[in-house]
């Protein structure tokens, strides 16, 4: 695996990788990887591709410094696990390499209503730094395909409209979220988990689980109640518990039984916030 921390030299080499014939898959990551990660490159793997992974902490879609602060970084465990993993090409910029004006948000992204519900709503500006992020991230490395984690369901279908305005041709895939034996997503943020909180946190699977159970045509609202109070009585502070159109992300109160669903939460425990997501 080859490591670059600068973007002109990163550029240089798929320049020339592509010169070759080769096709790009991107699987970009704010490091703390875990096995979720590591299934996004076996699944650009199976591309008989070149696999080029990014880490950067981007500072831009953190609403508050302390949370960027204590965002894990274990960078040295990381290139172990890429190397393993069989990537190709690691991407390790600092901010002034990834935002070389010094001004980090210039861009304003119309998403229209996804950065205004769920995480939009709970966390203002979010999106707009994820874009900003990616934008940059998609016109460094001009990837083929990009391979993304289910997990952050709203994020995938915010960067697809991304790479829709700017008309970029790139194939984005989705891998399905990959969970621990109890059902807890994986994420780099339960490294931040005190063992107490971590028996609990399981909760939000199992409440997706009882969700998934208990739909049926009708209103949906009295099921969205129940297991937030379910939630908050299992020691979570509980952001949001919705049901979605899977498609649009709209928000169903009311189902007719036949389009497809997506339950989305985000809670918290022990001020580590978690998000979860099951289609239905």
């Amino acid at each position: 695996m080859i490591v670059f921390k600068q973007v002109q030299q990163l550029m240089a080499e798929l320049t020339n990788r592509r010169s070759k014939g080769f096709t790009i898959a991107f699987v970009p990551t704010m490091g703390a990887l875990h096995q979720g990660h590591i299934s996004l490159l076996e699944k650009a793997n199976a591309l008989n591709t070149v696999i080029v992974t990014s880490i950067f902490v981007n500072p831009t879609q953190f609403n508050e410094s302390g949370d960027f602060d204590k965002y894990p970084k274990t960078i040295d465990k990381d290139v172990y696990k890429l190397e393993k993993a069989g990537c190709d090409i690691l991407l390790l910029p600092s901010v002034m390499e990834m935002y070389p004006s010094g001004s980090m948000l210039h861009n304003s992204y119309d998403l229209g209503y996804l950065d205004k519900i769920l995480e939009g709503a709970s966390r203002p500006g979010h999106f707009q730094g994820v874009c900003q992020v990616m934008d940059r991230l998609l016109c460094i490395v001009q990837p083929d395909r990009l391979v993304l984690g289910q997990k952050d369901y709203q994020q995938c279908m915010v960067i697809s409209k991304l790479v829709s305005l700017t008309s970029a041709p790139i194939e984005i895939l989705i891998r399905d979220t990959l969970r621990e034996p109890d059902g807890l997503a994986m994420s780099s943020r339960n490294l931040r988990l005190s063992s107490e909180a971590r028996t609990k946190a399981p909760l939000i699977y199992e409440t997706l689980v009882w969700i998934k159970q208990q739909l049926k045509p009708g209103t949906l609202k009295s099921i969205k109640k129940q297991a937030a109070n379910n939630l908050n009585s299992g020691g979570f502070k509980t952001d949001y518990v919705e049901i979605a159109n899977a498609k649009s992300l709209q928000i169903v109160d009311e189902w007719d039984g036949q389009s497809a669903l997506v339950i989305l939460i985000a809670a918290f425990i022990d001020d580590i916030r978690l998000i979860d997501n099951m289609l239905a």
